[in-house]
């Protein structure tokens, strides 16, 4: 989370520190010549009378996300000049997209024409339709006489579906003045069907800070502008890039992409709540202008993150949204540890809201998936120390957790599996309510950070505390990557990969630990 002294620094003494560190499928691959008959590839030299385009209109690459069995968002931002505004003309710019089964694009089954409108930075969602299930596909974009770099990426299967095998890799925060980020080059080459993105996906601080690997772009960001250009800066990694343009994305956002350890519409900093909520709005936009969402463009009313992704009866994905509608943090904390207090345990303290806590009841009821994921922000398993919490994760609402797990149990939603990032650590738990003799009713994964840094001086003080707590059966403070899984019918198995360093764009990676859940069982074990 943030450079300065807070949750993931100190407390006051060695004990509060460490708890600040520590709170805080085997489809076929579509290379067939089966499905849809051949069509002439579309024309890549014009796109109509859009005179004067400046050259390197792709330099943010491109992406794909939200998938179903016959769609599939598609995502460039025309942007010649990420971080000077986009330096793009004043108009609106016709973009032609195309889908085909191979990469030379000698067999293109989809093509159309969308507008990237200047009021979205430039930016294009294609809703590409009409495509096979399970299966992989390639795209591109034209605008003017340039075309972007290839895309792969993969639809759903096909609805109640049997499903053998789905790989996908999870990841969070990627602070760029913390370290380069080897670990998406690696991601990209496992050939997942799905990335899964936790939030923290950029870091709206100040240019100096971190570990000063890299600088940001500019002071702290609170405009449309501002923001827009730091999205240019993070897209133009090339790292990045590739994890993008290999495969399809879900993503849902925390609480760097508008400001660290806002809640609701309550800003962390009293200082900062005159001109907070204009600034949330502008903040919403720009991520969208930059994901490859399946959403409306948010705007004056709440943007519905919140949403599930079937990969046929495998499993569900259910995407949450714990910062937009969630309570402010209790015991006048902020984001901050600190002792218990009366505020923490009212009974409508929410972490997601009541409106998006009725909806995940439903998905939950209406799953007949053999896997149900939870892509979480914050970590679920409870870890007191004594009377202390971490006020941001859902120890600081307990009651909006002992709701959802009741919903899990009294929905009868089959083997819940939760994954979750923010906290720039790996770790395995037991989710519970926390109450002495209360059951375990789902495993938890949290993955390390892309790169940004877990305070090195409390490092042994956190991972011993957090450690030898009976509900923690792993934890790894010391090294940044991503968590590469395998789902079948009869067992989840994670993998926690590390790289060996973030000073450098390259490095090798390996496996630090493997956990399994078995069907029928809540808890995970090592594999």
């Amino acid at each position: 989370m943030p450079e300065p002294l807070t949750r993931r620094r100190f407390l006051t003494g060695v004990v509060a520190s460490a708890l600040a560190a520590a709170c805080t499928g085997g489809d076929d691959d579509g290379d067939s010549t089966d499905g849809a008959a051949p069509r002439r590839p579309a024309e890549t030299t014009t796109t109509g009378a859009v005179p004067d385009l400046p050259a390197d209109l792709f330099a943010l690459g491109v992406a794909s996300g939200d998938p179903r069995p016959d769609s599939v968002i598609l995502w460039t931002r025309l942007a010649p000049r990420p971080l000077d505004g986009g330096g793009m003309p004043s108009g609106d710019v016709p973009v032609r997209w195309e889908v085909a089964t191979d990469e030379g694009f000698g067999r293109v089954v989809a093509e159309g024409v969308e507008t990237a409108p200047a009021a979205l930075a430039h930016s294009v969602h294609a809703e590409a339709g009409g495509l096979d299930p399970a299966r992989r596909y390639f795209y591109r974009f034209t605008a003017g006489a340039e075309t972007s770099p290839v895309g792969r990426t993969r639809t759903a299967p096909a609805d109640g579906a049997e499903v053998d095998r789905l790989r996908f890799v999870f990841a969070s925060c990627q602070n760029w003045k913390d370290g380069y980020w080897p670990a998406w080059r690696h991601a990209a080459e496992e050939d997942p069907d799905l990335v899964v993105f936790l939030g923290d996906y950029i870091y709206e601080t100040g240019i100096t800070g971190g570990n000063g690997v890299r600088r940001h772009n500019s002071e702290e960001v609170r405009t449309l502008e501002g923001y827009r250009n730091r999205y240019g800066l993070y897209k133009g990694d090339p790292n990045l890039q590739a994890a993008h343009a290999a495969a399809p994305w879900l993503s849902i956002w925390d609480d760097h992409e508008v400001e660290n350890d806002y809640a609701g519409d309550q800003p962390d900093k009293v200082a900062d709540a005159p001109g907070f909520a204009e600034r949330r709005i502008a903040a919403y936009q720009v991520y969208y202008e930059h994901q490859p969402l399946r959403i409306a463009r948010p705007g004056d009313e709440p943007a519905e993150l919140y949403r599930t992704l079937d990969w046929g009866r495998l499993a569900r994905f259910h995407l949450l949204d714990g910062r937009q509608f969630r309570s402010d943090q209790p015991c006048d904390t902020g984001g901050d540890v600190s002792e218990d207090c009366p505020e923490r345990t009212v009974s409508d303290a929410t972490m997601l809201g009541g409106e998006q806590e009725a909806w995940l009841e439903k998905r939950f009821s209406g799953s007949e998936a053999t896997w149900n994921v939870l892509a979480n922000q914050v970590v679920m398993t409870p870890l007191p120390f004594g009377p202390f919490f971490n006020m941001d994760q859902w120890d600081g609402y307990p009651a909006a957790r002992t709701r959802l797990l009741d919903s899990i149990s009294s929905t009868g939603v089959s083997n819940p599996v939760v994954i979750t990032g923010d906290i720039h650590a790996s770790g395995v738990g037991d989710v519970s309510t926390g109450e002495p003799g209360a059951p375990v009713v789902a495993a938890e994964f949290v993955g390390t950070s892309i790169s940004s840094d877990f305070p090195p001086e409390v490092a042994a003080a956190a991972e011993a505390l957090v450690g030898g707590l009976p509900q923690v059966k792993w934890f790894n403070v010391r090294e940044r990557g991503y968590v590469a899984c395998e789902v079948t019918p009869d067992a989840f198995t994670a993998r926690f990969r590390v790289v060996s360093t973030t000073r450098r764009p390259e490095a090798d990676v390996a496996t630090r630990s493997t956990w399994v859940v078995d069907a029928g069982t809540p808890g995970a074990r090592e594999g």
